[in-house]
C-alpha cells in the first residue's frame, strides 16, 4: 500500500470558497480516475485554512497511472484552471507514506 498524503493551505478566509469550488466541480473528477480517498479532512486546530485528503494506491506505479489518466481528463484541466484563477491556494505539501511493518490496513 501507498499512502498519498496531501495538505494545502489556502489563504486567510477563503478556506470555504476553495472546498465548495472543488466540491462542485473537481472532487467527482478526481474519484472518476484515484478511487474514493480514505480521508479528506478539515483543520479544526491549528492552521486552521487548511485541509488534507489521503488516497490510497497499491504501489507507486498504481499511483503514476491513475495519476497520469486523471491529468490527461480535460475536465479536471478545466477544473485546474478555474482554480488557479480563482487563487485561493497558497501551498501543497504532498508525503506519499507506507504502513509500518506492525500496522496491517
Amino acid at each position: 500500500m501507498l499512502y498519498d498524503v496531501r495538505t494545502y493551505t489556502c489563504r486567510a478566509g477563503t478556506l470555504k470558497k476553495h472546498l465548495s469550488l472543488y466540491a462542485e466541480s473537481g472532487f467527482d473528477i478526481q474519484r472518476r480516475h484515484l478511487g474514493e480517498p480514505l480521508a479528506y479532512l478539515q483543520t479544526e486546530t491549528g492552521n486552521v485554512n487548511s485541509y488534507t485528503h489521503i488516497w490510497v494506491y497499491e504501489n507507486a506505479a498504481d499511483r503514476e497511472q491513475r495519476r497520469a489518466t486523471l491529468q490527461r481528463d480535460p475536465e479536471w484541466l478545466d477544473y485546474l484552471k478555474e482554480s488557479a484563477q480563482a487563487g485561493y491556494l497558497l501551498s501543497q505539501e504532498t508525503r506519499l507514506m507506507v504502513p509500518t511493518p506492525f500496522f496491517k490496513p
